[in-house]
């Protein structure tokens, strides 16, 4: 098989590859087979129909045709590989020459076929020698303590109704109806609401804050999901109750209840301590976020416009906002974002040589189980069938990549202390591992709850020792460009438009 690659654009190459005819021969065989099991011809039993008779009956067209569909995919994985070009996403392949029709510059009996991909751009990292991150101080004040305090008693409070106006911080209990013109697009009754939360409609806490129970206010806000999302609706709003928070004392009895503990002494004990980890594993995250910022804002590569456009589209179509244009402009900045991110931490975990073992996709897999209460069998085989698995194992690639690279840096606190952050970045590949399980378990949470992502299908049993190359090749995170960096894509080519014999 000979095949030349002519470079299109810097992220675009075209491939034209020629099959001779020993090359194809056994695709061939697989057509008269398949075909001789198919028809039924005077003479001759299913299966036993010679070559001669099927090219005859069913014309050598078909039959040639039938074989062109069977191999591309396998041919262009094998041209992918032989001219080591990393595609992304689906190629485009058109059959410009079959076997027994001649075509200009061409062997009368050869297969030859163009394939035009979008490839992986090449990336220049900057050096992490001499980068110096800063991270907030870890220090615990009273301040933090208390704030933790009283967390933890709003949990506990009661609510008490108040014959006042309301404020921010209060519960109300309202009726709402929402309408564009004379059209009622929704209404709800007897919702409780915490005023100042900001978690239900634009301009709704502005409305309620100075109203007491029984009085009614109208005000405009645009909706915040449906079919009609982002139009502007008159929303009238009644609040039947006002209601406050009556927090419970801080003595002994408050903290045996709320914990494991017999004293509120021990109880701000263990509450400075969980503020004290807390502040720490911001700190791994701030540098992680940091490290990551100072990698994108030094490294300049371009991206592969194919691919951006196809994540586009998808995400549109999956909202049937197709023909939303402002809406599209906002999906491709954060499509661009994403996939710019995605690829040069690929090429992070490549540098530093990071590897995904097939223990840590399982124990990645089991606590994603566990955190969504799903039988780890059941959440494996959805994630399967979802073809989730490439987007867990090169999510946790990248993530790996960072918590290594993080080694190379200098990390330091607002005094400029060096702060040691080996329990969340290891201090060798191995311990790594943790930090990078638990840094994919936030991405995971959007894969899981999207249904399924597009990418190439991988066998589990591929991935035991996985690295962070192959697993990125086979895919990419969700939300982003679902674009699989893998030969595999290829299987698209066995309904390739132009495939015609």
């Amino acid at each position: 098989m000979k095949s030349a690659v002519e470079n299109l654009e810097p992220t675009r190459v075209k491939l034209t590859v020629e099959v001779t005819p020993e090359e194809l021969k056994p695709s061939m065989d697989h057509a008269y087979s398949h075909i001789a099991e198919q028809v039924n011809i005077p003479g001759f039993r299913k299966g036993k129909v010679p070559p001669r008779i099927i090219d005859q009956r069913v014309g050598r067209g078909a039959v040639v045709e039938h074989a062109v569909n069977d191999a591309l995919p396998a041919l262009y994985r094998q041209a992918v590989t032989e001219a080591e070009v990393r595609p992304l996403g689906q190629p485009s392949i058109e059959v410009t020459s079959v076997p027994g029709v001649a075509t200009e510059g061409a062997d009368s009996d050869a297969l030859v076929f163009t394939a035009e991909v979008d490839i992986r751009p090449e990336i220049a990292l900057p050096e992490l020698d001499g980068v110096t991150l800063t991270v907030e101080d870890a220090e615990v004040s009273d301040e933090d303590v208390e704030e933790r305090l009283t967390t933890l008693r709003q949990r506990f409070a009661t609510l008490v109704s108040v014959d006042r106006a309301a404020k921010t911080g209060d519960f109300a209990t309202i009726d709402l109806r929402a309408t564009i013109g004379e059209e009622e697009i929704d209404s709800v009754s007897g919702v409780s609401y915490e005023i100042g939360s900001g978690n239900m409609l634009e301009g709704l806490d502005e409305a309620l804050t100075g109203l007491t129970a029984g009085e009614t206010t109208t005000f405009k806000a645009p909706l915040a999901g449906g079919e009609r999302s982002g139009e502007e609706a008159e929303v009238t709003v009644t609040p039947t109750a006002v209601k406050e928070q009556e927090l419970p004392d801080v003595d002994d009895d408050f903290a045996q209840t709320a914990s494991e503990f017999d004293t509120v002494a021990e109880l701000r004990e263990n509450l400075r301590e969980q503020v004290a980890d807390a502040k720490s594993n911001n700190r791994a995250v701030q540098a992680r976020d940091q490290l990551l910022e100072h990698l994108l804002a030094n490294t300049d590569f371009p991206l592969p416009a194919g691919v951006i456009e196809d994540e586009i589209h998808r995400h549109l179509e999956n909202e049937g906002r197709l023909e939303d244009d402002t809406h599209r402009e906002e999906v491709r900045v954060e499509a661009t974002d994403t996939l710019r991110r995605q690829l040069l931490l690929d090429t992070l975990a490549e540098k530093v040589e990071v590897k995904v073992g097939q223990n840590e996709l399982i124990e990645f897999l089991l606590r994603t189980a566990q955190q969504y209460g799903m039988d780890p069998n059941e959440f494996i085989q959805q994630a399967d069938t979802n073809g989730q698995i490439p987007t867990f194992v090169a999510e946790l690639s990248r993530n790996k990549s960072l918590a290594v690279a993080l080694r190379q840096v200098k990390i330091v606190d607002g005094a400029g202390a060096e702060v040691d952050l080996t329990d969340y970045i290891g201090s060798d590949e191995e311990d790594a591992v943790q930090a990078a399980v638990a840094a994919a378990q936030a991405a995971a949470d959007g894969a899981v709850e999207a249904g399924g992502i597009e990418t190439v299908e991988v066998d589990v049993d591929d991935l035991e020792s996985a690295d962070s190359a192959d697993s990125a090749d086979s895919a990419d995170s969700a939300d982003s460009a679902d674009s699989a960096d893998s030969a595999d894509s290829a299987d698209s080519a066995e309904d390739a438009e132009d495939a015609k014999a």
